[in-house]
């Protein structure tokens, strides 16, 4: 994860179903800019029981009062696609990885060669889960949402416990869409603070805003839904980004985090002329050398070339030691101290 931000492009249930958009959703998320293409591995078995009463809640804005079991057999990504997605994306240039939510899901990925696991945020308190992922010896990103500091703390120790080389968390807000003014994101520095490991974000907003409020926080990972378009529908798609706007989020994200610099303050080599060119004292009129140093024929202009303008209030009044020519920069030398 050198190239920071580490930029995610989460494919989730925006497939639809269909084979063809889901590589196509590969395909333009290396052309969007993305460093990683990221999965969801289950079952709907894995996830809940086939009974009516386990439902959605009925204010739910997306998936209101919907079977929960149907839902994820809708959303899942059949698991016969997953490795050609993977090779797919190495050949894009992008590191494929996915969410595991069961054992059996992390024993698959493991076939494929799966170098980093993320747990959702949903997943978060599944200290078994966690443990066996860790237990891979790959990095774990770990999503945050309705997720307690304690928790994140149980989560961190159960990781580290069982051999996870990295740790990073994600900031997030598990609500879909997600509202601005709900996205926290001065979390992250809460968490960096808090668990000294690497954060990021995991944008759910409408927008590219927050993600870069993020990395400028000091987000390190960033992860966004991709769709081909939200006018065609799907479970995710709603809060999810175009092909086109996912570019921008890559781009501005990469440019907030270039953007930030070093906090020390120092002339900058790129700032040489404007300092040139800043004004400084010059005389403005011929003077005669005895002649008094007044506002009108001692200004402060442009370029750098005489003395600070800090030095005008010692120079007013004093006498010209010679005659001067108009345009001569000024400076005390230029008046005599009796």
């Amino acid at each position: 994860m050198s190239n920071l931000p580490f930029i995610v492009a989460e494919i989730s249930a925006n497939h639809q179903g269909d084979f063809e958009k889901a590589k196509k959703l590969v395909d333009y998320a290396a052309s969007s800019g993305a460093d990683a293409v990221k999965l969801q591995t289950y079952r709907a078995e894995t996830m809940t029981l086939n009974l009516d009463n386990l439902k959605v809640s009925k204010n739910h804005e997306l998936w209101s009062d919907l079977k929960l079991y149907d839902l994820y057999a809708k959303a899942m990504t059949p698991w016969e696609w997953h490795s050609s997605l993977f090779e797919r994306a190495r050949g894009l240039g992008m590191t494929p990885f996915s969410s595991p939510f069961d054992r059996s899901a992390v024993d698959f990925l493991e076939e494929l060669g799966c170098q980093i696991y993320k747990i959702a945020s949903l997943e978060s308190g599944d200290v078994d889960l966690i443990a066996y992922a860790a237990s891979m010896k790959k990095p774990l990103i770990i999503s945050t949402g309705a997720t307690s500091l304690k928790e994140i703390e149980s989560a961190l120790e159960v990781a580290r416990a069982n051999g996870c080389p990295l740790v990073t968390l994600l900031v997030c807000t598990s609500s879909y869409p997600l509202k601005a003014e709900d996205a926290h994101v001065l979390r992250i520095q809460t968490l960096m603070q808090e668990f000294q490991v690497p954060v990021g974000f995991s944008d759910h907003t409408l927008g590219v805003g927050a993600s870069i409020a993020a990395v400028a926080l000091g987000a390190q990972t960033i992860e966004k839904h991709l769709t081909i378009s939200r006018l065609e529908g799907g479970f995710d798609s709603t809060f999810s980004l175009e092909p086109s706007e996912f570019l921008l989020l890559s781009k501005e994200c990469r440019f907030a985090q270039q953007s930030l610099g070093s906090p020390n303050w120092v002339e900058q080599e790129s700032e040489t002329e404007s300092r040139r060119l800043r004004r400084s004292l010059y005389i403005v009129k011929p003077v005669k050398k005895g002649e008094i140093a007044t506002r009108e024929n001692v200004k402060a202009l442009r370029p750098n070339l005489g003395g600070p303008i800090k030095e005008l209030s010692q120079i007013l009044g004093k006498r010209f030691i010679k005659d001067f020519e108009i345009g001569t920069p000024a400076n005390l030398s230029c008046v005599a101290f009796d």
